[in-house]
């Protein structure tokens, strides 16, 4: 039997004794990245290994100290739990990590069982039926922003009133102006103040400056990288491109993160030529979806370039002023407000990749992404690419009709 699949099995016949299964999931991480450490994939290069047994090992730790791990979406301004040393746990990373224990269903299961909607996105559905188990500790603190995901707000507000932990709300505003700059960075100083109260730590302004500057230098690389990706053969599975999102979001301003884009650049330089298709994908890859991982996993044929939320802000944070660079940051993401600011990014992605084609994966319970399909279909085809658009989940594999999905992408990958 599958190693992962029978201590999934495990996990499964204990899922009503929330003390063991949170020893069995942190003891499980702990031995896959003890495992991906010791025993590299010969088949990726250095910084994705690299890559690997970091993020793994983030998730591992910040469950297993939950009095200084902080909840964030990935949208969080958490720039500030780093300066002050706290875990941040972000719902995506540790539903897609229930979904590779093959345990999602049944946390998706017990959040519906309490009254959860079933059409509510189930990275926010594995989450909650986490805490409602009681498999997931009470954390110290909770960060959610108003960004893109209509889910955060009520998701966030449900776990803090269930845990009676504190919660900040960013409110975003859509526009970018000197004003809406000014009201997100009112906030910022704000969550600090709680910041500092809840997890008894003064901030060190200079330690704030400090990684600011660090992302700067990480997102100069970010664009480096960019210039490469059309030409190279480099992302050898989907996985990976879910994996970007620590580095590109949630600890992004921290050494580790410096050094991942060091290493993935020079590995891209050094990377053979592009071979076979490219596809970029808008949103998210389905990591678990099975024809997508046959396709598309350690594949010369099919190459996956990119996806455009590894990317929805490309410019420099002010480090004279860390608390308005951080709030114009926000602001400015292509995932905050209309359609067209994100359908204007994937475009100069695509102009600067050049990709075979494009596919949207519409996860299920994401109405953001769903709601504006047409507007990027029109786009691809304003621009002469084809373009795909499928339904699915990228957490729940209940949700995936793999015949049909089949059946669309053959037809698709054929085209190409």
């Amino acid at each position: 039997m599958d190693p992962v699949r029978f201590y999934s099995s495990i996990i499964k016949r204990n899922i009503k004794r929330p003390e063991k299964v949170e020893k069995l999931i942190v003891r499980g991480l702990s031995i896959a990245q003890l495992y991906v450490s010791l025993f590299k994939d010969k088949r990726l290069p250095e910084s994705l290994q690299y890559l690997n047994a970091f993020c793994i090992k983030s998730v591992r730790d910040s469950l297993a100290e939950p009095q200084n791990s902080a909840w964030v979406n990935i949208f969080s301004p958490t720039e500030f739990l780093i300066a002050l040393g706290v875990k941040p746990l972000f719902t995506e990373a540790y539903s897609s990590f229930m979904s590779g224990f093959f345990i999602e269903d049944d946390l998706i299961d017990a959040a519906e069982a309490r009254g959860i909607s079933n059409t509510l996105c189930s990275y926010h559905k594995t989450f909650i039926g986490a805490g409602e188990l009681g498999i997931l500790k009470k954390p110290r603190f909770l960060i959610t922003t108003s960004t893109a995901c209509d889910a955060n707000i009520p998701t966030f507000r449900y776990l803090s009133n269930k845990f009676g932990a504190p919660l900040c709300i960013i409110d975003v505003p859509y526009k970018y102006s000197k004003e809406a700059v000014e009201y997100v960075k009112k906030q910022l100083l704000d969550l600090v103040k709680v910041l500092e109260e809840v997890f008894k730590r003064k901030p060190d302004i200079d330690k704030l400056r400090e990684i600011v500057r660090t992302e700067n230098r990480t997102r100069a690389l970010m664009k480096e990288y960019l210039n490469y990706v059309g030409q190279k053969s480099f992302i050898p599975t989907m996985t990976f491109e879910m994996y970007m999102l620590f580095a590109s979001h949630v600890f992004i301003g921290t050494g580790e993160v410096l050094n991942f884009y060091q290493k993935l650049l020079r590995d891209i330089r050094n990377a053979p030529e592009k071979r076979g298709k490219s596809v970029f994908f808008v949103h998210l890859p389905p990591l678990f979806e099975k024809n997508f991982k046959e396709y598309f996993n350690f594949s010369e044929k099919y190459h996956i370039a990119a996806s455009d939320i590894n990317y929805d802000f490309l410019e420099e944070i002010d480090e004279r002023d860390p608390f308005g660079g951080i709030a114009e940051k926000l602001i400015l993401s292509s995932f905050n407000g209309g359609i067209d600011r994100r359908a204007s990014r994937i475009r100069e992605l695509v102009e600067k990749i050049k990709p075979d084609g494009i596919i949207q994966f519409c996860h299920l319970g994401c109405k953001q992404t769903i709601g504006g399909t047409f507007v990027i279909k029109n786009l691809a085809a304003e621009m002469g690419i084809p373009f795909l658009y499928l339904d699915g989940d990228c957490v729940d594999k209940r949700n995936n009709q793999e015949g049909q999905n089949r059946t669309r992408l053959e037809a698709f990958l054929e085209m190409l």
